[in-house]
């Protein structure tokens, strides 16, 4: 097993507290022996991540020297040391300059560009002659990409799943703005899976011939939940193009586009590999690729610019969605990130992920305060059935008083656990979670353009009720887990 990260240093205390707190750490590491090895017979698929154990001490040591216990790898994934060690052999040796230009070490800067592009395409098993690789900086200006360029127009739709990212429902922005209809479909409670009855029923009723657009999530950023990949079939069918949104998928779980077509896939490679973080792609189906116009141009997105004539001629390709210099230093760190994550393997992560988020849910569902009362309630599926590696709750006192999420998340800070308090830049799932209907919001909104920021927060006030996430990835352990089910049994019979 890891190093446990909240033992305590040698000399950090008197002699007979030393005493009394190593007696006590001994008893705690029995305890978290037995658990584990009941976890390892309810979930033996698990001693087949063990070597996850040695990178853990070896490329992730800083966690445990650190006595850091991460749980939030929905927001971000860590990166292992040789990540860093490569990156930086590389860029200390090579001389790579500004790509839009063919002198020596701007075509050198190319060639690291089209690997990368390659290795993409490679890892996500994506044939080159359907599918092309855009860099963009993260997931979300991927999804700015497609919304300010697609073709939305009067008789189109919009089509989304209540449980999208912020990112996405930002795009609605754009389909309006061309006279394009907007409309979500539902989720079904308590665990948030969207309503496909709904959503076929949506996906028959838009008019023929209108370009259509339909978003949604393989994977819930909130709950998750993973959506039906066989809805993209499903959709285009129909004569809609799919935007799959990948981001939180991809950080654990494989996704095969030989299998699985989507016309466009948001990808933040930081939330896969950790490191760079200033970097991700879109990946476009090239046939989609016709369906975007792009309402403004820069250096690098055309071949040729003139005043004169009023005109310009686009790059093509993938150059021309990809705006001004690109962040063209760290393409030789997304190839040595995904040579990473392929030298682990990616079915490796996802087993651990799923073996230890099951035991995560398991022991949350058993809390409760003397009284009866549920500790803790669930958001989303109370098992494993079609899920992610990401776990929402809330706590509750023994009177039943919710607690505050933003304090759950402080306490937490002081026995060095990371997790994540608010929405998410989820609001479809969280609503549908917490039961805030249209009526409770909308009067919020009415005349904003005149209120304060301090006015409008009053008017919320009541409604921004948040939820506390949980989020396992690569470099997460037993011992993660079994750390925060001891933070939270501190809450048992919590009154405050």
């Amino acid at each position: 097993m890891a190093p446990i990260p909240w033992k305590r240093e040698k000399g950090e205390e008197s002699p007979a507290l030393s005493k009394s707190m190593d007696q006590n750490l001994q008893l705690e590491l029995r305890h978290m022996e037995t658990a584990f090895e009941t976890f390892r017979r309810t979930c033996p698929a698990y001693d087949a991540t063990r070597k996850l154990d040695e990178l853990r001490s070896t490329e992730y040591g800083r966690l445990d020297r650190d006595k850091q216990v991460y749980l939030d790898y929905t927001g971000a994934g860590l990166y292992a040391e040789s990540q860093l060690k490569q990156h930086m052999e590389l860029l200390s040796k090579e001389v790579l300059g500004n790509p839009h230009s063919k002198n020596l070490t701007s075509i050198r800067a190319i060639q690291y560009a089209e690997r990368a592009r390659k290795k993409v395409l490679q890892y996500f098993n994506a044939d080159p002659d359907e599918y092309m690789v855009v860099f963009t900086n993260n997931a979300s200006s991927a999804l700015k990409l497609v919304g300010e360029s697609y073709l939305f127009e009067m008789g189109g739709v919009f089509l989304l799943t209540s449980d999208n990212h912020n990112s996405v429902n930002g795009i609605r922005e754009f389909a309006q703005a061309k006279g394009a209809s907007v409309r979500y479909t539902g989720l079904r409670l308590p665990e948030l899976y969207a309503d496909e009855t709904e959503l076929r029923e949506a996906l028959d009723a838009a008019c023929p011939g209108a370009h259509k657009l339909f978003a949604y999530p393989a994977q819930s950023n909130f709950s998750g939940v993973r959506h039906p990949l066989e809805w993209i079939g499903e959709a285009q069918d129909r004569g809609w193009d799919v935007l799959l949104d990948a981001a939180s998928l991809a950080a654990s779980s494989p996704l095969d586009l030989s299998r699985w077509h989507p016309d466009f896939v948001p990808i933040s490679f930081y939330k896969i590999f950790g490191y760079p973080t200033g970097i991700g792609c879109l990946l476009v189906r090239r046939k989609a690729a016709a369906k975007l116009r792009r309402p403004w141009y820069g250096g690098g997105t055309i071949v040729f610019s003139s005043v004169s004539a009023f005109d310009h001629y686009l790059n093509p390709g993938p150059a021309g969605f990809e705006d001004g210099t690109a962040d063209f230093l760290s393409y030789p760190a997304v190839e040595f990130g995904l040579d990473w994550i392929g030298s682990i393997g990616i079915d490796t992560i996802q087993t651990r992920v799923a073996c230890l988020t099951g035991w995560l849910i398991d022991q949350l569902l058993l809390l409760y305060h003397r009284n009866g009362k549920p500790l803790v309630r669930l958001y989303g599926p109370q098992n494993m059935d079609r899920r992610g590696g990401t776990v929402q709750m809330n706590f509750f006192n023994a009177s039943g008083a919710m607690i505050d999420c933003y304090t759950m998340e402080k306490l937490a800070n002081q026995e060095r656990i990371s997790l994540r308090a608010g929405d998410h830049c989820n609001p479809g799932a969280r609503e549908a979670a917490m039961g805030i209907r249209r009526e409770d919001l909308v009067p919020c909104f009415s005349d904003k353009e005149h209120k304060t920021y301090e006015q409008f927060l009053n008017g919320l006030e009541g409604k921004m009720t948040g939820t506390l996430r949980a989020s396992l990835g690569l470099a997460s352990n037993f011992a993660d887990v079994y750390r925060f089910i001891q933070f939270a049994k501190t809450f048992i019979d919590y009154r405050a």
